[in-house]
């Protein structure tokens, strides 16, 4: 009995070791600098394929839809360039979720996938890993589209949209 109760104190004292190792290790994080830096980042972002799409319509007379092809080409070219030089990653540290979101974070995701498991050979490495992030992604993305088509639809049957 009484080495039960030693050994109940004993997983308690450890517990509470633990749980304030956690809190020494954890980082605090502040909320306002890391939304105001998403945000921030994420502008900068847009800002630069406004400006290409800008570009490329006034100074290369392209129309809309060749200026914005080329607009999320080169922005998913420089997301790569950056990710291959390891540089991409200390855009995420400081902007979180305003460089993950756009289309740079999805080529950013594909990318360091495939330059992480390149070592494992094209078929069993970037072949069957490349889309481990972005997999995901692209599921819920189409699946919640699907949802959302079928919402619609069933909203103009009924002529509530």
């Amino acid at each position: 009995m009484q080495e039960n109760l030693v050994e109940e104190y004993m997983n308690e004292e450890r517990k509470k070791e633990y749980q304030d190792y956690v809190k020494q290790v954890t980082p605090t994080h502040n909320l306002a600098k890391q939304m105001f830096n998403a945000f921030l980042c994420g502008g900068i972002i847009c800002t630069i394929g406004q400006f290409i799409l800008t570009y490329c319509t006034e100074n290369l007379g392209m129309d809309k839809d060749m200026a914005g092809s080329w607009c999320s080409l080169i922005l998913i070219f420089c997301s790569i360039i950056l990710t291959a030089l390891h540089q991409y990653v200390k855009i995420v540290k400081w902007g979180g979720a305003g460089a993950l979101v756009p289309i740079t974070g999805f080529a950013n995701s594909v990318a360091s996938t495939a330059i992480e498991f390149k070592k494992e050979g094209q078929v069993f490495g970037v072949g069957s890993k490349i889309f481990t992030i972005a997999g995901p992604v692209i599921l819920y993305g189409i699946f919640s589209s699907w949802v959302l088509g079928v919402i619609y639809w069933i909203g103009r049957l009924l002529g509530v949209i």
